[in-house]
């Protein structure tokens, strides 16, 4: 079932604006040390190359997201959760990676710790708000 915006809660827009300016911000941090061989490249250090890849990515779908809780559709609460799990399932993996051996910054632990928990929140929170 679809809701209309004016039955949109706070929260929602809250989380809206928040997943928006985040996708921005990952896809140009990214987006950077991807495609651009400079200084951002530099300072990633030992980055996963998947875990860029990934949280590049995910940007584009936190936008989307972001844009569907905006309009309050049903579908985007479900993205935000999509995302969150992703986003757990991928930390994970790097954890394992790491265990292995593999090279890794430590900041990218404290990314993907804030990626997780800023998505569970957005997650759990419209998933609740909408099932009032």
């Amino acid at each position: 079932m679809e809701y209309a915006e004016a039955t949109r809660p706070r929260l929602a827009l809250i989380s809206a604006v928040i997943a928006v300016m985040f996708g921005l911000l990952t896809i140009k941090s990214g987006g950077a040390v991807l495609f651009i061989d400079g200084e951002a490249r530099l300072a990633a250090g030992n980055y996963s190359p998947f875990v860029l890849w990934f949280n590049f990515l995910a940007g584009f779908a936190y936008i989307i997201a972001g844009v569907g809780i905006y309009f309050w559709r049903v579908w985007a609460i479900y993205l935000a959760i999509i995302i969150a799990l992703a986003t757990m399932l991928v930390f994970a993996i790097f954890g394992i990676t790491i265990y292995f051996g593999a090279s890794y910054e430590v900041r990218t632990i404290g990314a993907l710790s804030l990626r997780s928990v800023v998505w569970i929140i957005i997650g759990l929170t419209t998933f609740k708000a909408w099932k009032k």
